[in-house]
């Protein structure tokens, strides 16, 4: 088997086997292209491209995404060499951690992820939030995060650090909101999808009940203002009832030291 980088001729051989992955489809499609500017973008092959994953090599952490293997060449490995491959790149640069998402429910990907020395960091929750209008209020710009609220926040479905420059650029755009009420706060930073047309990204950090909710008002009319069809939320808190807000799925961000 061979691991090498992508070639924009793989595409439609990556594409047969990445379509029904998940019960709705794929996103693959979708980032592919985007992907393979980044670089990073690593096919194995066996005569023909049987799995796919990439890669960002960030200062302080690979962030790796997309891991697909053909359905005729699973529970081989496949999956795991990716990984390894990549570790080795990491060691390499003298980058010092890996961060995945994996779905709770996947079970054969936690135990892959387990075997290859990963552990659960933290569990997220994901929520979908459709637009529409109403009268928000108790909702403000600016930043009042702190970094135990916030290690990380989300960009295009990656787990990113937070960093004092970041923050003030987030601050500097009103991308950050938050209601506080009697000393508690709930705060959302918020990141326009860089691969899903009409698709707001939203890092919640879930305060008190009425301090979420005016949160998610204030987002449900920002989308319908701006003309989203989407609000994406991801969230470590259970969020309270809100009309139009529906809980998807569950997803472990899992870490690996290197040493």
């Amino acid at each position: 088997m061979l691991i090498r980088k992508a070639k924009s001729s793989d595409k439609l051989d990556i594409l047969r086997f990445c379509q029904n992955t998940f019960s709705w489809g794929d996103y693959i499609k979708d980032v592919w292209n985007y992907w393979l500017s980044e670089g990073h973008l690593l096919v194995i092959e066996k005569n023909l491209p049987i799995g796919v994953c990439h890669a960002v090599f960030l200062k302080k952490h690979v962030w790796i995404e997309g891991i697909r293997i053909d359905i005729n060449f699973r529970r081989q490995g496949l999956a795991s060499n990716l990984i390894n491959h990549i570790e080795k790149m990491a060691l390499k640069k003298q980058i010092p951690v890996l961060l995945m998402l994996i779905e709770t429910e996947n079970s054969q990907s936690l135990f892959m992820a387990r075997n290859l020395d990963f552990k659960i960091k933290q569990t997220w929750k994901f929520y979908l939030l459709l637009p529409k209008k109403n009268i928000p209020h108790g909702v403000s710009f600016g930043n009042i995060i702190s970094n135990d609220e916030f290690p990380y926040y989300v960009k295009s479905w990656r787990w990113l650090p937070l960093n004092k420059e970041t923050i003030a650029k987030l601050n500097s755009k009103n991308q950050i909101i938050f209601s506080k009420i009697k000393g508690k706060k709930a705060i959302a930073i918020l990141e326009v999808s860089e691969h899903f047309e009409k698709t707001l990204i939203v890092t919640l950090s879930a305060g008190s009940k009425i301090n979420t909710l005016n949160v998610i008002s204030f987002l449900q009319n920002y989308g319908f203002e701006k003309n989203y069809h989407r609000i994406q939320i991801l969230t470590k808190e259970t969020l309270p009832e809100f009309k139009n807000l529906e809980q998807k799925i569950s997803f472990h961000l899992m870490q690996k030291l290197l040493s």
